[in-house]
């Protein structure tokens, strides 16, 4: 199944000082459903030429503490649109480098860049657009093969006996 994560307009800039359990219940949410997620979609549109800073924020907040944050060894694939030609390219560029610095697996190859999407879904909705949700399903398809991959591999080496 696919959850989405609707809070990060709630989810306070990330500051070290605020960084405890409790002080910022929004962030706390999104550390919960990030840990119980299999792996992460992140969708952002481009704003001068990078992701949204909500998507970054949130990325701040899923790296903590660092090294061993939700975020970490977890499935990633980015997406997303943009007004211009590209199609966002250098705003999942930016997504995929912080995700990737902050732990997580970075599928590379699972992409999907809509350009001039103002103009595209003017008349039709993202989701009625056959070929976008017929490449979203790939991505999504890929992207629950390689968390059940990881997954399949992590309780393989939990069944293993430690040579202690």
């Amino acid at each position: 199944s696919v959850e989405i994560f609707y809070g990060l307009a709630d989810v306070a800039l990330y500051n070290e000082d605020i960084d405890q359990p409790g002080v910022v219940a929004a962030a706390d949410r999104l550390r919960a459903d990030v840990q119980s997620a299999d792996a992460l979609l992140l969708v952002t549109p481009e704003y001068n030429g990078t992701m949204s800073a909500a998507l970054k924020n949130a990325i701040d907040w899923i790296s903590r503490p660092f090294g061993v944050g939700v975020i970490s060894r977890k499935p990633v694939a980015v997406i997303g649109a943009s007004h211009g030609q590209y199609g966002g390219v250098w705003a999942h560029d930016d997504a995929r480098k912080s995700a990737r610095v902050a732990g997580a697996n970075v599928l590379d190859d699972l992409k999907l860049s809509v350009p001039a999407a103002h103009t595209r879904f003017a008349s039709i909705h993202p989701v009625d657009d056959e070929e976008i949700a017929a490449i979203l399903r790939e991505i999504l398809t890929s992207l629950a093969a390689v968390a059940n991959r990881d997954a399949s591999a992590s309780a393989r080496m939990s069944a293993t006996p430690s040579n202690a």
